[in-house]
């Protein structure tokens, strides 16, 4: 059913080559943070996917952009076999080192790209997908891809950081994210969200909304950047609009950005028959 890869950018955009180039050299040199990120182990998130999932012991599942590993390591104990996918070399094989040490043996590591499976139609239960949409620069062609490996009524589970639905705060999120991770494409609205995956003929079955807390040093640290770049961004939300500083409850101390607020949603979508 599946087969590893070697990765090769394929597509009619150059930029998109670009972001999947930003994609594997920032993953790839903090691969080993990802596995060990509290925001990524241990989020409320994770729980309750498990919790609303109704997997059992017969499902074969695959995590795309597995990251460090955490969605397929869940799983695992309660699926028959997992598939964890990841663009990245270097994230796979600290993801595969922190499963494998945890005793889980139903699992397999494949290498490839979100936008372009190497599986088979009708090929999973179930597909999952956590906090990794917003680096895929043709996330329509991600959802058809995750359409045509899942089996009928098979089922979908999403959660990922999404930009409200007014203009002027989604150009805000989307330009701090991109503004400190290259690989940031987009963050997108939930009305997008709905849209895109009806469109491909899913039903919603549940969406739940996650408020998240960034502690901004932790938030900006992760990708390793320079300090000229922090103190720009540290500028840039100081002196942001009254809207903006209320709507993410961006906390200043001393003029200094301590924490803000963004959001996540958790969708769990059926694949039409």
């Amino acid at each position: 059913m599946t087969k590893n890869i070697e990765y090769v950018f394929i597509g009619k955009e150059v930029f998109f080559m670009d972001i999947k180039k930003e994609v594997l050299n920032q993953f790839g040199k903090h691969a080993e943070s990802y596995v060990k990120s509290e925001l990524h182990a241990k989020g409320n998130d994770l729980k309750l996917m498990v919790e609303i999932s109704g997997t059992n012991s017969e499902v074969i599942l695959l995590d795309i952009a597995t990251g460090g590993g955490h969605v397929a390591n869940a799983f695992a104990p309660i699926v028959k076999k997992v598939i964890a996918y990841d663009i990245t070399p270097e994230i796979l094989s600290q993801a595969k080192n922190f499963i494998t040490k945890n005793g889980h043996l139903n699992v397999e590591f494949v290498q490839g790209d979100a936008e372009g499976l190497p599986f088979g139609d009708y090929s999973f239960d179930y597909v999952t997908c956590r906090i990794a949409a917003h680096h895929f620069p043709n996330v329509e062609q991600f959802i058809n891809e995750v359409y045509r490996v899942l089996k009928p009524d098979g089922y979908l589970l999403l959660i990922d950081n999404v930009a409200p639905e007014n203009e002027e705060l989604d150009q805000f999120y989307n330009g701090i994210e991109k503004q400190r991770d290259p690989s940031h494409y987009r963050a997108w609205k939930k009305s997008e969200w709905i849209q895109f995956l009806e469109e491909r003929d899913f039903s919603i079955d549940i969406m739940f909304r996650h408020e998240k807390r960034f502690n901004f040093n932790d938030w900006y640290d992760r990708m390793q950047q320079s300090q000229e770049l922090k103190e720009e961004l540290q500028q840039r939300m100081i002196n942001s609009t009254d809207k903006t500083k209320k709507h993410f409850k961006i906390k200043i101390v001393e003029n200094s950005v301590s924490e803000f607020f963004g959001e996540s949603v958790l969708i769990k979508a059926m694949r039409n028959s």
